[in-house]
């Protein structure tokens, strides 16, 4: 069974950076795509960006310019650099997995203060 465990979220003020890794244990197929989501408080889940196995990447508008995706298939990880953030990044963000079948991480919480 496939389990995501991410690691890296915490408190950042406004401006600063923060780097989000996932490390996915278990069976990977391939093709797949890694990606990062998040929830703010009273909020719908979102996409922030994604990487398919091959590198792909797709980010919402909201985090052009500012995030990195990027992943290493060897060790089955996806990581997320955060750069410049904003207040508006505030939120817990969940590391997924889709292939033939679909996995979510914990979640981790990315608080940023003004």
């Amino acid at each position: 069974q496939v389990q995501l465990v991410e690691s890296g979220g915490g408190l950042v003020q406004a401006g600063g950076s923060l780097r989000l890794s996932c490390a996915a244990s278990g069976s990977i197929f391939r093709p797949n795509v890694m990606g990062w989501y998040r929830q703010a408080p009273g909020k719908q889940r979102e996409m922030v960006a994604t990487v398919t196995s091959s590198g792909s990447t797709n980010y919402a508008d909201s985090v052009k310019g500012r995030f990195t995706i990027s992943r290493d298939n060897a060790k089955n990880t996806v990581y997320l650099q955060m750069n410049s953030l904003k207040p508006e990044d505030t939120a817990v963000y969940y590391c997924n997995l889709r292939t033939v079948f679909e996995v979510w991480g914990q979640g981790t919480l990315v608080t940023v203060s003004s």
